[in-house]
């Protein structure tokens, strides 16, 4: 398989330092040999990579051993950057799309008034907020369809903000007009735009399954190309989506099936290449995906895509 196999698929930008997180092993190395390899097929200048490994070095994040291609990098400490999964949520996200985690109905507010002398803990809290999924309703007050309340409340506790902080649950929210639960999450969350970043995701996950011979016909370097392009695409839609229960949801709705079709990529790049050195460690990136997908494991494999 060629590496253009899925240049037709929007890549997303991937900055020079999340690739060479991307690429530490499981022993905690990355090889500049393929660093270099993998930042020039994704359109980076060696340059580019010689002065974020000096930053990265500069930061006490990595050590560096040998010189140009030859190099190996080690991490200090556990490197594996912002593409790494977070496990808990995207277990959730293949629940929600199994139909394993119904809506009860039930929606979460919270509402603050913290005092301008504590802006930094406001601004911490409401950005806490905003990352579990809740949408602002007016000011100082959000809401959220997902039980979120113990990690709020564990945050503003850290933050000495929670007496500032109310929490209640509705079951009959109205803002203005709106009352069904699909038009009120319409209104509060830009379901187009997430929608649209879960379509990037399933372009380029497409343009990977439609190609010939599969992953077991790829060079280590298509293979370490397309996980780390494929893990920055992932992060690029998931990240931003508030994980809404299907319930509040257009349907057919596009994060149901850019997550299937990315599970179904990871499953054929984690197979065994059948050339190669067995030893030789693989990314760390490859196991924290098939960790975090492990639930769906099964059911993408035999569950229909729709189109």
């Amino acid at each position: 398989m060629s590496t253009t196999a899925h240049e037709a698929a929007d890549r997303p930008e991937i900055p020079t330092r999340l690739l060479v997180h991307a690429l530490v092993r499981e022993d905690g190395t990355v090889d500049a040999g393929e660093l270099y390899t993998v930042a020039n097929v994704l359109g980076m200048s060696d340059q580019q990579v010689r002065l974020c490994v000096k930053r990265l070095v500069g930061e006490g994040r990595f050590t560096h051993e040998g010189r140009g291609r030859k190099a190996v990098l080690r991490a200090v400490a556990d490197a594996t950057g912002s593409l790494a999964p977070d496990a808990a949520y995207v277990r959730h996200a293949y629940r929600q799309d199994q139909g394993l985690a119904p809506w009860d109905g039930t929606w979460h507010l919270f509402a603050f008034a913290v005092p301008e002398s504590r802006r930094a803990a406001r601004d911490t809290l409401r950005d806490t907020l905003l990352h579990l999924g809740a949408a602002p309703v007016q000011g100082g007050l959000y809401v959220c369809a997902n039980a979120v309340g113990d990690l709020v409340e564990a945050a503003a506790r850290h933050l000495g903000v929670l007496p500032s902080v109310t929490f209640l649950t509705s079951t009959d929210l109205r803002i203005g007009e709106l009352e069904t639960p699909r038009d009120l999450a319409a209104a509060l969350w830009p379901l187009p735009e997430i929608a649209e970043r879960h379509d990037r995701l399933a372009a380029l996950a497409e343009s990977f399954l439609a190609g010939p011979g599969g992953a077991g016909e790829m060079t280590d370097v298509e293979r370490l190309t397309l996980a780390v392009t494929l893990a920055a695409a992932f992060s690029a839609a998931m990240r931003p989506d508030p994980l809404l229960p299907p319930e509040l949801l257009p349907e057919p709705w596009a994060g149901r099936r850019a997550r299937a079709l990315a599970a179904r990529c990871w499953e054929l790049l984690a197979q065994p290449r059948p050339t190669g050195d067995p030893a030789r460690p693989a990314p760390r990136l490859f196991r924290l995906y098939a960790d975090a997908l492990a639930d769906a494991h099964g059911w993408n494999g035999g569950d229909r895509v729709d189109s």
